[in-house]
């Protein structure tokens, strides 16, 4: 039932991406119980409203199903409506504050896309200089009535009135990331263009785009899983034709991710243009369909106790966090670093007595269950994937 499900998933994805039917055989395997699983998993994977639009055009729901899935590429349509308004408004805010701003993610991706909302995205990212972060921030809260939420190693949240989640990137790497990709992203700007008309409103060159997109999915992948988005939109990408493909392999290189950009084009091209598979293709269609969108706590777990050396680092890991990332929980840190060890306790307590000790304890409960044989399966997975 698993390989079924997924072989018409993907055979539904090609005939949306290549704008053809789906071959007669796999029609007839379509039912209405097979149907249910493909739609679950398309959930799973936040490409539902795709599926939905693959599944109408080549005639695959009954007149009883049809008004429900309908009804999920209708609900696409509104979520890029919405987000794309909010988005105008943004970007006309800061153009009038005069705060140069560069937006990321699904704002460009798309735009590649035949129908732009087929590339819907859960929230808005922009990135600013830092040292114009505070001054974004309260254009927005003073001007559009922003809410300003927390604040992370790389980001601010904020919400609009309408409840659209902004992203406000002040860098494009986060704490812990590997050198190899810090070094290079944070030369973003330096190959940005202004877009045309504005004087404010920056594009990341192209080869840039492409090389942010695999460090996102490397650290999502690294975190539990990935999803099957990022493919297709690196599928999309690849299928630019003016791109310059040795300047990304350069990239790519230099940034230490060459092979696992590599191994996911190659499983993107099998999952959209039908490329026969590969064992080490296999290994990661079988990580990545685990997953879901967001990973699995099995799978973060076990791929983070690897990165940090065993089950000792990654306990000591969860008990005592590291200063670059507790700092971002309790931001008088970054002002008094001594105060350190007071807001470790700060937190236990916090975990013991709001809720969070019994997740706490259910990761090292899970830590500590990972067998040496999976343990070692991993550590081969993550070099073969070319992150280790």
């Amino acid at each position: 039932m698993k390989e079924s499900t997924n072989h018409l998933l993907f055979s539904i994805l090609r005939s949306v991406f290549h704008d053809h039917q789906m071959c007669s055989a796999d029609k007839l395997l379509v039912t209405e119980d097979s149907l249910a699983a493909i739609m679950e998993l398309a959930y799973k994977h936040d490409i539902a409203h795709i599926v939905a639009l693959g599944i109408l055009n080549n005639g695959l729901a009954d007149e009883k199903v049809k008004p429900q899935i309908q009804q999920v590429t209708f609900s696409a349509v509104y979520r890029y409506e919405k987000i794309n308004h909010e988005l105008d408004r943004l970007c006309d805010a800061l153009e009038t504050a005069q705060i140069p701003f560069m937006p990321l993610k699904g704002s460009v991706m798309r735009k590649y896309y035949a129908e732009p909302w087929l590339r819907t995205s859960c929230d808005i990212d922009i990135l600013v200089h830092k040292e114009d972060l505070r001054g974004a921030i309260s254009y927005l809260v003073d001007h559009l009535n922003y809410t300003e939420h927390e604040q992370n190693s790389h980001d601010v949240s904020l919400y609009s009135p309408g409840g659209i989640h902004v992203e406000l990137h002040y860098k494009l790497t986060e704490d812990g990331l590997s050198e190899a990709f810090t070094n290079i992203l944070l030369t973003a700007w330096d190959s940005a263009t202004q877009k045309a008309g504005s004087s404010y409103h920056y594009e990341m060159s192209d080869s840039m785009f492409y090389f942010y997109h695999i460090v996102h999915m490397a650290k999502h992948f690294e975190h539990g899983g990935c999803g099957i988005r990022p493919f297709i939109d690196l599928w999309i990408l690849d299928s630019i034709e003016e791109r310059d493909t040795e300047e990304i392999n350069a990239l790519l290189q230099k940034g230490t991710l060459l092979r696992f950009a590599e191994i996911s084009r190659k499983l993107s091209k099998i999952w959209l243009d039908g490329d026969e598979m590969e064992p080490i293709t296999e290994k990661m269609e079988n990580y990545v369909l685990d997953g879901g969108a967001y990973g699995t706590l099995e799978n973060r777990i076990a791929v983070t106790q690897q990165k940090l050396g065993g089950k000792i680092q990654y306990a000591y890991s969860k008990i005592v966090l590291p200063y670059y990332i507790i700092k971002h929980h309790y931001p008088i840190l970054q002002k008094h670093p001594w105060l350190t060890p007071v807001m470790e306790v700060c937190r236990w307590f916090k975990l013991i007595f709001c809720g969070h000790a019994k997740r706490s304890l259910q990761e090292l409960a899970y830590n500590k269950s990972i067998s040496k044989s999976h343990a070692e399966d991993i550590k081969v997975f993550l070099k073969e994937m070319g992150l280790s």
